[in-house]
């Protein structure tokens, strides 16, 4: 099955509550890429600004880190474990010319030393979230922000939930409602 299709054969088993369908495989977690009109909803959310570091957790091909460099003008950290998805990324923030900004490690995200963010993404599945949970406890600093693509953290409250209208994928193979959650470290 195609990454595209897993993962929103994924969504929708979440959403129809069969969400121990997923739980049992924890080791799979697709490459989605996040669509850059939510990218930028999400930077919008994370209210980023100068000074700001973006930690990207399953960073993929680097989009999200790519375009906070690029727009905002902010260092970015892209964690992923795919060394594909790695040279993809180093190679596109070459091109933007933000590889001064940013840099991407192949590295574990829940093993991840994340005391220098002030803004985490995620577009992870609901078990990975809540495993994450003590990472980002034990090092954000009291005024970073979280900002999740479609998955919530299992036992917090979001500030904001922000659905975002049903947005064409380039494929034309769906349409998806993606929502957005916020969380800020107190």
């Amino acid at each position: 099955m195609k990454r595209s299709c897993m993962l929103v054969f994924m969504v929708w088993l979440m959403r129809a509550g069969w969400a121990g369908a997923l739980v049992d495989y924890p080791e799979e977690i697709p490459f989605v890429p996040t669509p850059i009109e939510v990218v930028d909803r999400m930077l919008e959310l994370a209210d980023v600004k100068k000074g700001d570091i973006v930690y990207d957790l399953g960073s993929g091909d680097g989009r999200i880190v790519i375009r906070a460099a690029k727009k905002y003008g902010v260092r970015g950290v892209g964690i992923e474990m795919d060394r594909t998805l790695i040279d993809t990324a180093r190679k596109a923030a070459k091109t933007e010319r933000v590889s001064h900004l940013v840099e991407f490690r192949i590295e574990d995200a829940l093993k991840t030393d994340l005391s220098p963010a002030t803004v985490v993404t995620l577009y992870m599945l609901p078990w990975f979230n809540q495993a994450l949970k003590p990472s980002l406890q034990k090092y954000l600093r009291p005024g970073a922000r979280i900002v999740a693509h479609d998955f919530g953290i299992e036992g917090w409250s979001p500030l904001k939930v922000v659905p975002l209208p049903e947005l064409d994928q380039k494929t034309g193979s769906y349409r998806h409602r993606h929502i957005l959650y916020l969380w800020k470290i107190e």
